[in-house]
């Protein structure tokens, strides 16, 4: 399960980004995770749950972002939702090779708490 270290390193980049602030911990992370990426957005939650234990980031709110698959035709020039890395254009029904959208993985967000920040949040 590579989930686990995916999100080990997202709470490695949170923590650093949160200690580079001077942040007291971290209340929520937002991942943007493409459907094509190969990465199991349930597996990263569990995954989650675990490797935020004993850091800054424990009990952290885990946002995930799908990203649906978008291919690009280079004869007719149209952007099309996809299931896969070969897929045909529905226009002209040339053969895409082209994946413009679905590969991301990527940290969009992260939500700290810094010192003088109200109890509440």
């Amino acid at each position: 399960m590579h989930e686990v270290s995916i999100m080990q390193e997202a709470v490695r980049m949170a923590v650093e980004a949160a200690n580079a602030s001077g942040a007291t911990r971290v209340l929520g992370l937002r991942l943007r995770v493409g459907q094509m990426s190969g990465a199991v957005p349930e597996a990263m939650q569990f995954a989650w749950e675990i490797v935020t234990q004993g850091t800054l980031a424990e009990g952290a709110a885990l946002e995930i972002e799908p990203v649906p698959a978008a291919a690009w035709c280079s004869r007719c020039r149209l952007e099309f939702d996809c299931a896969g890395l070969f897929t045909e254009c529905p226009q002209c029904h040339e053969l895409s090779r082209e994946l413009r959208r679905g590969r991301e993985l990527e940290i969009a967000s992260v939500e700290i708490a810094t010192p003088d920040a109200t109890a509440d949040r």
